[in-house]
């Protein structure tokens, strides 16, 4: 990916079913795009770092051949709320000037980056972005009993409602972590997508814990995304010549 359009784009686990029987197949297909429409990719594993299954505290790790169309295709793990986790391998793309940039800065609400940019003596244009993907999902299977915890991801969006047992008429309640913090007052984007297939999206902001709120409505499919834009780690910089790295948080879940 070497086009900055897709600084923009979301990654996210989609699943054929948010609720499955006890003893059925999770299935779930990996998704590059954005407005919850995008290319499906398959199983490589040349792409990730983590694909696993959480269930029950424990963790199974996704099967699959190079290829594989959905990426996620395994028997369930007994019943309960399974937790679907997916870490990316870091990929890069150039931005040809800043305004470009600047879009994707104001989109993600990072703030005055330009002057930090300026400071470091960097360029205008033909400067690198390296970016990975931290993806999760939940997805119910039988009683759907249990509840989200951290996984371990660098940056996490965790669910503070269980969507396929709690009382959702309050709306879904999430926290937002980056390493061992939370990220207050940070924006997350709501991508919602109906029942009829209409996608809305909507912005909200964590509070001084990391955590919001975000109004639900049945058979409506969400997707929650954050992003965090920092200086690249040295390891990072060496291997990718990148000067910005970002690190996207997110998080698919269904009410019923």
């Amino acid at each position: 990916m070497a086009s900055a359009p897709v600084a923009a784009h979301e990654l996210w686990i989609e699943p054929n079913g948010y609720q499955v029987e006890p003893g059925g197949q999770l299935q779930a297909r990996i998704i590059n795009g954005e407005d919850f429409d995008g290319t499906n990719l398959p199983f490589l594993p040349q792409r990730f770092r983590h694909f696993i299954v959480y269930a029950d505290g424990r963790g199974v790790q996704v099967p699959g051949r190079p290829g594989d169309t959905p990426a996620l295709n395994m028997s369930a793990q007994g019943e309960g709320l399974h937790v679907v986790g997916y870490q990316s391998t870091v990929a890069t793309l150039t931005y040809d000037n800043w305004p470009k940039f600047q879009k994707f800065v104001d989109h993600k609400d990072f703030g005055d980056v330009r002057s930090l940019h300026d400071a470091r003596g960097l360029p205008e244009g033909g400067f690198k972005e390296a970016y990975t993907r931290f993806s999760k999902s939940l997805i119910g299977v039988g009683d759907a009993a249990g509840a989200d915890a951290r996984i371990g991801l660098e940056t996490e969006l965790v669910a503070l409602t269980n969507p396929y047992t709690d009382d959702l008429s309050g709306g879904m309640r999430v926290q937002l972590f980056y390493g061992q913090s939370v990220r207050a007052n940070e924006q997350i984007e709501v991508f919602a997508k109906a029942p009829d297939g209409r996608v809305t999206v909507s912005y909200v902001r964590t509070n001084g814990d990391g955590i919001a709120t975000i109004p639900v409505r049945s058979g409506t499919a969400y997707q929650l995304d954050a992003v965090v834009l920092r200086e690249p780690t040295a390891t990072v910089a060496e291997q990718t010549s990148a000067v910005w790295e970002t690190l996207w948080a997110n998080l698919t879940f269904q009410a019923p």
